[in-house]
């Protein structure tokens, strides 16, 4: 038998050996990056309370024998609070099994034994400290085990064997590393109990809790570095896709200026930023024939992948309906019918389409659900035209819309947008709004289509500051010069 004063030397080793590792977890765990906030603050709790645990058993061992009443009652406290976190630590180690093996039905029943066996455990530490029911000091103050003993591990043993009983019924939902490291942890002490029998007095079983968690914890944590590299690969492939999407989208609208560079009856501009990779919004014009310029301005409802497809979708219907030579109205009827009858995800557009005949600058427009246009007259300012609005693209079927007509002279511009322009919300949650908007676009009233755009865009942002942009903010503006600018233009030689 190894003498007292060798085996405490070698547990206050141990210990201290225990509570640098300890520590070092931990603060390997509050470095990590890799750990969801959840799993970081489980390990901190667990390696602090191991922490705790051996930091009480070590205040023990170096006050086990020290005279003084003072010291016989801190002796009670410490070693009331070391048996009662070696509770705590299997509760948390079952918690761990638990939620890995994630038994569906039977979670809240293993949860609260779980806690119940948890209560016992604090209450028959609290009773059977102080009664020298579990252990007792003697008149030297030095520690003895009472003949209650092994209720201190009576909780511990339970919460073990419910451990094992989750182990083996759930153990296709552990990894195989992860499954050795459980099993290690919950065998490994007992191992270190026959030791430490044959070796009285030397803390094996310490020794072993702090390797079985340290390997346990090594497991899990190369385990999260491994989901982390994979997330990352995955994140970094979605987001080629979503940049591929991005280009692919920006492609299928107008975005070659000046857009028709032979017509000199009319200069148009306009631009889309999307408050993700993908949008919603879209932008679109074309020449119908020789005479007439169709425009459209629409929005989606939602944001992202989803919306860019139905964007997709929605335009190239709204194109091919105008390019047959249909009326606005007959344009957005159509459209309607076409995507309500295969709209399973029930997501709309709203959408503003106007054509223009340049000869005599007549503009037949309607507006299924979207914002009012802005309409300058020469030597007038910006101002909202409240035209009458009907119901949104793919909301209903059925619905008829109605189109109207007004008159543009040389000099007269339309300026269309989508909600994220009035909507643009600054940190302190206030809106942009259509003042502001026409403030904007009276402030660049003699500006071409793309410097008012710009101008626009500029006192949106200077209104938002740094808050974030919610959603897509999409611009057109067409400067009506009429059919006596094309006898203007300089003829070839």
């Amino acid at each position: 038998m190894l003498s007292l004063s060798v085996v405490t030397l070698i547990n206050i080793l141990i210990i201290a050996a225990g509570i640098g590792i300890c520590t070092l977890c931990l603060l390997q765990i509050s470095a990590s990056v890799h750990i969801r906030k959840e799993a970081r603050r489980y390990f901190q709790l667990f390696f602090a309370l191991i922490l705790f645990y051996i930091t009480a058993h070590l205040a023990r061992e170096i006050m086990n024998g020290m005279p003084g009443n003072g010291i016989r009652t801190a002796l009670y406290i410490v070693t009331f609070f070391e048996m009662l976190s070696a509770g705590w630590m299997s509760f948390m180690m079952s918690l761990l099994v638990l939620t890995v093996a994630n038994p569906e039905r039977s979670r809240k029943p293993f949860f609260i034994t779980l806690f119940v066996l948890l209560c016992v455990h604090t209450v028959l530490m609290a009773a059977g400290s102080f009664t020298d029911l579990v252990f007792v000091f003697d008149t030297d103050n030095v520690y003895h085990r009472a003949s209650g003993y092994l209720l201190s591990n009576l909780s511990p043993v339970l919460m073990l064997v419910i451990d094992m009983i989750l182990l083996i019924r759930y153990r296709d939902r552990f990894h195989k590393q992860l499954k050795i490291a459980f099993w290690n942890y919950m065998i490994a002490p007992i191992a270190a109990l026959v030791f430490q029998t044959l070796f009285y007095g030397v803390q094996f079983l310490i020794l072993a809790t702090i390797g079985a968690a340290v390997y346990m914890f090594g497991v899990i944590l190369g385990r999260l570095n491994e989901q982390y590299e994979k997330q990352k690969s995955e994140n970094s492939r979605i987001e080629t896709e979503l940049t591929m999407a991005s280009s692919i989208q920006a492609d299928m609208l107008p975005n070659i200026y000046p857009a028709f560079p032979d017509r000199p009856e009319f200069d148009i501009y306009a631009s889309m930023d999307p408050a993700k990779e993908v949008g919603g919004d879209f932008y679109d014009f074309f020449l119908v024939d020789e005479d007439h310029l169709c425009m459209v301005m629409a929005d989606v409802s939602g944001k992202g992948v989803p919306a860019a497809l139905f964007m997709m979708a929605s335009k190239i219907i709204l194109a091919n309906n105008a390019m047959l030579g249909k009326s606005p109205a007959q344009i957005l009827t159509d459209t309607n019918a076409a995507v309500c009858s295969n709209n399973r995800e029930e997501l709309f557009v709203t959408v503003w389409l106007g054509i223009l005949e340049l000869s005599t600058g007549k503009l037949t427009a309607a507006n299924a659900g979207h914002e009012y246009p802005a309409l300058k007259h020469p030597d007038g300012p910006y101002e909202l035209y409240k035209d009458r609005h009907g119901f949104v693209i793919g909301g209903m079927e059925g619905v008829k819309y109605k189109e109207y007509e007004l008159q543009l002279q040389p000099g007269s511009r339309l300026f269309l947008y989508t909600d994220g322009v009035p909507e643009a919300t600054s940190a302190e949650k206030e809106l942009f709004g259509t003042d502001r908007m026409l403030a904007a676009l009276n402030a660049n009233l003699d500006m071409t289509p793309e410097r008012l755009l710009k101008g626009v865009r500029n006192a949106v942002d200077g209104f938002v500051r740094n808050a974030e942009q919610f959603d897509d903010l999409t611009m057109l503006c067409m400067e009506y010069k009429g059919p006596s600018a094309r006898s203007q233009t300089p003829s070839d030689n």
